[in-house]
């Protein structure tokens, strides 16, 4: 089954990861069941595959399952942490600061970028204390906000 592709992720994602992920985007508004399932079949075939962390807490996010979307990005920190050989804890990264390159590879910007995810999700909650000091935090392991947290930073600054 060829699917259009409709998301362009990661040039190195295995083929067959890349069609269950391009289906379950096709799927997402007419059949949100189905593109959940596609989604969890991805992340079942390679949970090391980074992508399908960004994929499944992109659409719990846009299906306002917020606490599912949480879930999935702290599991993705976890998974990404594991990979870079860097603590998970982004304060122990903020004490040991220049310790680890945050921008060596895809690997430690997906790091970044899904820290930057949870901060969104905290503010979505209502936790605006909590995605502040995310967001701090995140200033200062990002000073060159590779992630784009700075917009995420103008949004809770408006809400608070």
């Amino acid at each position: 089954m060829l699917t259009e592709e409709r998301v362009l992720f990661s040039p190195n994602l295995p083929a067959a990861i890349n069609q269950l992920l391009q289906a379950a985007v096709a799927a997402s508004h007419a059949d949100p069941t189905r593109a959940e399932t596609l989604f969890l079949q991805a992340q079942a075939l390679d949970n090391q595959c980074l992508q399908t962390y960004f994929a499944l807490y992109k659409f719990y996010f846009h299906q306002k399952r917020l606490a599912d979307a949480e879930r999935v990005v702290i599991a993705g920190l976890v998974e990404s942490a594991r990979q870079g050989g860097f603590p998970c804890d982004h304060k122990h990264l903020v004490k040991a600061s220049g310790e680890w390159d945050l921008y060596a590879n895809e690997t430690t910007l997906f790091y970044l970028y899904t820290l930057k995810a949870l901060a969104f999700i905290k503010l979505r909650q209502g936790c605006g204390m909590d995605a502040r000091q995310l967001l701090a935090d995140l200033k200062q392991l990002d000073p060159k906000d590779l992630s784009g947290a700075s917009v995420i930073m103008d949004l809770a600054a408006g809400v608070a």
